[in-house]
This record gives C-alpha cells, structure tokens and sequence, in this order.
C-alpha cells in the first residue's frame, strides 16, 4: 500500500506521457516517407513534437539540428517527471541523470579530438543542465583542449578519473571514452544501494545489471567481429560487473575464435534461453530487444515502483533514436530499418 500511494501521482502522469508516445504504426508511416521535410512535417502532427519541430525549416533539417530539436521532449519529460517525484524519486532521478552527463561530456570529447571550427553549440542543453546537473555548460563551452575540458569538470565527480587520464598522457578520443563509461557503469552499480531500498533496489539491480551484461556482449562481438582484436585487449573494454554472465561463460565469449562459436555460447546462456533467442539481425537489436521485453515486464510486475519511471524513459529515448535513424534513412534513400519493430511504440499500462 505504501508504495502505491508513494507513487500514484506518478503513474498518472506516466500514463498520461504515455498516451503522447509514438505506436508501431506512427514509425511504419513515417518511415515510407520520401523526405526528410515531410517526416518533419508529420511529425509536428503529434503532440509530442508539435510545438518543438515548429522552429524549425527546411533550411533547418540536417542530422545536427534535428538531433538537438528531437533530444528537447526528453529533456521536457525528465522535468515533468521529476517535479511529480518525492525526495527518494528525485534521489534516484538524480542518479539516473548521470547517463546524460556521461553523453554530454563524451560530445564535448569528440569536438575538441575532431577540432571542430564551431566547437560547442550547447545553448540547447544548457537550461535542463544548469537546473538538474552538477556540470557547469558555462565552463565546459570555454575549454579548447582537453586539460581545460577536464579542468572544467573539476568541481565534478568525472574530474578525479578524468585527471588521471591526463596525467598519464592519454592522447586518444578512445581512451577517454572507455574511462568515461568504465566509471559510470561501476559508480552507478555502487551508488544505488545508497539511494534504493528492498524491492526498488531489486528492480533497479536487475534493470541496470542486464544492460551492462548486454553492453559487455555487444563490445565483445563488435570486438572479434570489425576489429579482430585479442582477448587481452577485449577485456580491458568490459565492464567489470557480472550479472547473468558466469565469469567462465564471459571467458569463452572472449576467447571464442569467431562469431559462430560466440554465437552459440550466447544462445545457450541466459540472455538465449531467457528470450528465447536462437538467432538475431545484430547484436544491437539483442540488445535493444532485451531490455525491451526487461522493461515491460519489469513495469507490469510492479507499476508503483521506479519500473515505471525506468520504462517510460527508455521508451522516450529509443524513440528519438529510432526517429533520428528512420530520418537519416529517409534522407540516403535507405530501406526501412530491418528490425523496425523493436521499439514496440505505446508502452500499454
């Protein structure tokens, strides 16, 4: 009962969002669509993206700007989330937050190691991070290399990993990248016995656990198969959590010679007969497929808990990606995404 009553309003207001998300169908029509002007147009049919999509023209619609216009809903929602929330929600919402930090500071890794002329163009990020985050924009947009980008996130909790790069003489996009996500992963996996108790604990433990059992697949394939790496080098790239993955089954995931046998150790482990997977278009749409089916499951377990929380947002952002890929599809005259159903729209509460 008392879990009920904490999170009634909140439900409320999920399913009301919910009702604004996109359905199967919504991607089918969008995605048979000639050109990315008309997408946007269909787009600001719903109202979700009617009045964000309205600044922008056809003079407008490159991948940049689209992605910046699209990435605002979110921002929108996690607000509206959190002003519905109780202090222990907006402990846990504070946690989650740290996903976007970790992307934002990743984007600003990439412009300063590709020496854009225009470097930061955050002023779109800036009011949802000046209000929830511990990053200053301010700072970030006036660093021009990377000792002052990671001097700006001084003052943070990515400052002391981030140094230590420095200091080592770290020159690569990719080491950074690595350390980036190695300490969010690990930080995250620490902090939510801090912040979540008895069952909001278990959810959020198998929620987070499974990702990053999938993200150390999808590393491990993507690893063999474009890089032909050995396994030394794959294991310094894993996340060093183990949930559903026995540490002798992630041995012989990185020590298997190709992707045939590492095919099969993934089908005859947990993920495989768990989903009852025998075979997949990637190792993305696994990804993207199990914790869709995690998610759902999760949040009609038990609606009144952070599940439903969880769950709308990771419908929220795999719907921007997906419409961010059916667009960039839609602009190189592409096939509609092979696996065009896994994001299965409307989450039904």
């Amino acid at each position: 009962m008392g879990s009920m009553i904490k999170y009634s309003a909140m439900v409320t207001k999920i399913r009301a969002m919910s009702a604004k998300l996109l359905k199967e169908e919504d991607f089918k029509m969008l995605s048979e669509l000639g050109s990315v002007p008309e997408v946007v147009s269909r787009l600001k049919g719903f109202p979700a993206y009617r009045d964000i999509l309205s600044v922008l023209d056809d003079t407008d619609l490159h991948r940049g700007k689209i992605e910046k216009v699209l990435i605002q809903p979110l921002y929108e929602d996690y607000t509206k989330l959190y002003r519905f929330s109780g202090l222990e929600q907006r402990r846990f919402l504070k946690l989650y937050l740290k996903r976007y930090e970790v992307e934002l500071i990743n984007y600003c890794f990439r412009i300063i190691f590709n020496h854009y002329q225009k470097p930061f163009d955050l002023d779109y990020k800036k009011q949802f991070f000046d209000q929830y985050s511990q990053i200053s924009i301010d700072r970030l947009i006036r660093a021009e290399n990377i000792r002052e980008l990671v001097e700006a996130l001084r003052d943070t909790e990515y400052g002391t990993p981030l140094s230590k790069l420095v200091e080592a003489g770290a020159s690569e996009l990719f080491d950074y990248d690595l350390a980036l996500n190695l300490y969010y992963f690990s930080s995250v996996w620490k902090e939510k016995k801090k912040i979540l108790k008895k069952k909001e604990l278990e959810i959020f433990t198998k929620e987070a656990g499974t990702q990053i059992d999938l993200l150390n697949l999808q590393w491990i394939y993507r690893s063999k198969k474009y890089y032909d790496m050995q396994p030394a080098d794959i294991y310094a790239l894993l996340i060093p959590i183990h949930f559903h993955i026995p540490t002798e089954d992630l041995k012989k995931l990185t020590e298997v010679s190709g992707i045939k046998e590492f095919s099969a150790v993934v089908f005859g482990g947990y993920y495989g007969k768990r989903y009852r997977m025998e075979e997949v278009d990637s190792i993305e749409y696994m990804y993207r497929e199990c914790l869709h089916r995690l998610y759902l499951t999760e949040r009609r377990r038990d609606p009144y808990s952070i599940a439903s929380l969880t769950a709308y947002l990771f419908y929220k952002e795999e719907e921007i990606q997906r419409l961010i890929t059916i667009m960039e599809r839609v602009r190189y005259g592409l096939p509609p995404e092979p696996a065009a159903g896994y994001v299965k729209g409307v989450i039904g509460i």
